[in-house]
Parts: structure tokens; C-alpha cells; sequence
């Protein structure tokens, strides 16, 4: 899951991501990052922190970091947030060796769409809607990979 800085978006994709495949009893490794750096170390935003506890889920435990190249071996999806992050993945993917992994998370939750998960930071309100948008594409993924695996 990656945004632009590690703090609003990406951990509440993660922290979401985590509770559903708990429930599904999937055993996947999630992870987040951002695709600037100058929010490493730090905990998500305050407010990405209230609305996932909101919702029953703890994304305390996660620090910021920036995404690295071997990232893109390690995860089968990189689900960027916005196409910004995408092409910034792209970029960084070493003239396209990773480019079937990485898209937009609510392009791969539904083939077709090209909306973004909208950056939430200037917009207190925002949080709300971000959270149920990832929320709604973390199911979609689960239903798709539920649906690959027969």
C-alpha cells in the first residue's frame, strides 16, 4: 500500500487490509510506504489513527518509511493510492520490470475505475471518506483473490 507520505492514506489501507485478511483466515503480508521520505519514523496522522480506531482497528503500531526498490520484489501488488504514486512505483521499477504489480488500489478493486483514493491531509472531513473507500476496495480484493483461487 503506498501514498505519498506514509502517514494518511497508505496506513489506513494497511491497518484495513490486515483486519479483513485476519477474518478471512488468508495468510498474507501487508505493508505500507510512502514515496517521499520526509515522514519516516513518524506514526500515522493523528487523524488517520481516529478513524481506523473508529472502526476497531489499531494502526499504532505502523511507522512511516519510504518504499524501496526491493519492495517491488518482495509483494505481488503494489497498490498505489492515487496515479501520482503509481507513476512515481513505475519509475522507481527499473524501466517497467514491475510494471503487471503495480496499479491503483481502486483500479485493481474494480477493473476500469481510474478514481484515486483522494489525499485526505488538508481536509479533516476527508478521513471518513478515505477510510470507507479502502475499506470497500481491500473487500473487493479479498472477493477477486477469492474468486482467482476457485
Amino acid at each position: 500500500m503506498v501514498c505519498l507520505g506514509n502517514i494518511c492514506r497508505s496506513p489506513l489501507a494497511e491497518g484495513i487490509m490486515k483486519t479483513k485478511i485476519a477474518q478471512a483466515g488468508l495468510n498474507w503480508q501487508v505493508d505500507s510506504a510512502g514515496t517521499g521520505n520526509w515522514h519516516t519514523g513518524e506514526l500515522p496522522d493523528p487523524r488517520s489513527i481516529a478513524v481506523a480506531r473508529k472502526y476497531g482497528i489499531d494502526i499504532t503500531d505502523q511507522r512511516a518509511r519510504q518504499v524501496k526498490t526491493l519492495d517491488l520484489d518482495e509483494f505481488d501488488w503494489i497498490l498505489a493510492m492515487d496515479n501520482s504514486n503509481q507513476r512515481d512505483l513505475l519509475f522507481l521499477s527499473n524501466g517497467g520490470k514491475h510494471k503487471a504489480q503495480i496499479s491503483t488500489i481502486l483500479s485493481l478493486a474494480y477493473p476500469g475505475n481510474t478514481a484515486e483514493v483522494p489525499d485526505p491531509y488538508w481536509d479533516d472531513q476527508g478521513f471518513e471518506k478515505v477510510f470507507t473507500l479502502l475499506s470497500d476496495a481491500c473487500d473487493q480484493l479479498i472477493i477477486k483473490w477469492e474468486h482467482i483461487q476457485g
